[in-house]
């Protein structure tokens, strides 16, 4: 594991050979996975759960309810929200979990928005705005992301 030396890190449960950068915020009760690679610039907080092989990279934050699977990609500056009627300190709002299922590649500025499911396998486009579940292996784009099409089985 490494830990960058500008990075402040709490969590205890971050798996072998994962990378830490610098300026990267990770509260004590995130779980972040073996070989996963977290860029500078983003914060994860408590309830947060990363699986393995998971890329993250600059400025993303990682809030309350998020599920990542294995082997998922997170481009730069991708927004997660968890309230969806956000007010100035309100503490009792409803924290939906959103969950990125494993192979799914979210491009660089998307928003996801909160309480939905990203299915395995599937790709959100740069700067989509996600606003319902994304079936597995479709590719989502524009705004209110919509299905462009499917991956191929084989």
């Amino acid at each position: 594991m490494f830990i960058h030396p500008l990075a402040d890190v709490k969590s205890n449960q971050i798996g072998q050979n994962t990378k830490i950068w610098q300026f990267v915020v990770v509260l004590s009760g995130a779980k972040i996975g073996q070989d996963c690679n977290i860029c500078s610039h983003c914060f994860i907080e408590n309830d947060v759960v990363i699986g393995d092989r998971v890329t993250i990279k600059n400025g993303v934050q990682l809030w309350d309810g998020l599920l990542v699977g294995n082997d998922v990609h997170i481009g730069p500056n991708v927004t997660f929200t968890n309230d969806k009627y956000p007010r100035s300190r309100n503490t009792s709002f409803e924290c939906l979990q959103t969950c990125i299922k494993d192979g799914a590649s979210i491009g660089g500025g998307a928003t996801i928005l909160p309480g939905l499911f990203i299915g395995a396998g599937a790709t959100v486009g740069a700067g989509a705005v996600v606003t319902k579940d994304v079936p597995a292996g479709a590719t989502v784009v524009g705004n209110p992301a919509r299905i462009l099409n499917y991956k191929k089985r084989s």
